[in-house]
């Protein structure tokens, strides 16, 4: 059985759709980075403003690879799409482990500012996607296809 692929004008809406979703993050981290600096500045000092900085620069690298991933699988079919994401969200999570380890060594961030701020990139780049998906003109019906 071999799997249906959208037709090239559908191909086209779904990466406008993601196009904007990525643009839309990217817009968040960076506005969150801005934001979460200064208030980092302001509630921890210095490692608060490193804080934001990591924790914007880990949002930014799970956002543009989790919509870049789905922008190069369009059109491809749902397994191969499904396992790049898959394959991409493990790839993610040993990224963020190890980040992880190597920054429990050094103590130049505020740890609170960098959960905070990643929290927020996380919940709004999820907003921001559904966002996105609810406003794509996506043809979900192919009326070529006949009854």
């Amino acid at each position: 059985m071999t799997e249906q692929v959208p037709p090239h004008a559908a191909r086209g809406a779904e990466q406008a759709m993601l196009r904007t979703a990525l643009r839309d993050s990217l817009v968040l981290v960076a506005g969150l980075a801005v934001l979460g600096s200064a208030a980092g500045l302001l509630v921890a000092g210095v490692p608060g403003l490193w804080g934001a900085l990591i924790g914007a620069a880990l949002a930014a690298f799970f956002c543009g690879a989790t919509v870049l991933s789905m922008l190069w699988t369009v059109g491809k079919g749902a397994v191969t799409m499904g396992a790049v994401v898959m394959g991409g969200w493990i790839a993610k999570m040993v990224v963020l482990i190890v980040v992880m380890a190597v920054l429990t060594q050094f103590d130049f961030f505020d740890r609170v500012v960098l959960f905070v701020v990643l929290l927020l990139c996380a919940v709004g780049s999820a907003l921001l996607d559904y966002r996105a998906v609810r406003n794509a003109r996506i043809t979900y019906v192919d009326p070529e296809a006949g009854a």
